[in-house]
C-alpha cells in the first residue's frame, strides 16, 4: 500500500487541525503501515513522584495510531478510536522524551487495527504497549 501522507504532511495536519496539542507530538518517521512519533516530555506530563503519567502515554499511543491510519488513508480527520487497551510495563525515564512506534495490522474500509510500543528515548525496553481499533468514516 502507498502512503497518502508522509512525516511532513502529518506534522502539518497536526498543526492545522489539532493546534492545541500539535507541540506535544512530532512525527519522525513514516513507512507503509508504520509511524514513529516523538513526545517531548515536559513538566505537565509528569505525575507525583516525577514519572510520566499514564494519561500522557495513553495520548501518545492514541495519536500515534491515528497518524498511522491517516498516513495510509489521507487526511480523513473524522476517523475515531473505537477501542484501546494499554499495558503499562515499566516506569519511563523521567525527563526523557518518549517514542511511540505504531504499526497497523489490518486496514480495511471501515476499521483499522494496530498496536503501539512506547519507549523512553535511548532505552530498548518498552514502557507501554497499546492495542487500538479505529473506525474509518465512509469516503
Amino acid at each position: 500500500m502507498d502512503l497518502k501522507l508522509d512525516a511532513d504532511g502529518l506534522n502539518a495536519l497536526m498543526r492545522t487541525e489539532f493546534s492545541q496539542v500539535a507541540g506535544d507530538f512530532v512525527v519522525e518517521d513514516v513507512k507503509p503501515m508504520e509511524v514513529s512519533v516523538r513526545m517531548p516530555v515536559a513538566e505537565e506530563h509528569l505525575r507525583p513522584g516525577g514519572t510520566i503519567s499514564g494519561p500522557t502515554m495513553f495520548a501518545l499511543a492514541d495519536v500515534s495510531m491515528y497518524l498511522a491510519v491517516l498516513a495510509m488513508i489521507g487526511p480523513v480527520t473524522l476517523a475515531v478510536t473505537t477501542n484501546c487497551s494499554i499495558d503499562f510495563m515499566r516506569k519511563p525515564v523521567a525527563g526523557v522524551d518518549l517514542i511511540a512506534k505504531a504499526r497497523l495490522h489490518k486496514l480495511g474500509r471501515s476499521l483499522a487495527v494496530g498496536d503501539v510500543l512506547i519507549q523512553s528515548v535511548g532505552k530498548a525496553d518498552p514502557v507501554a504497549r497499546a492495542s487500538l481499533t479505529y473506525a474509518i468514516p465512509p469516503r
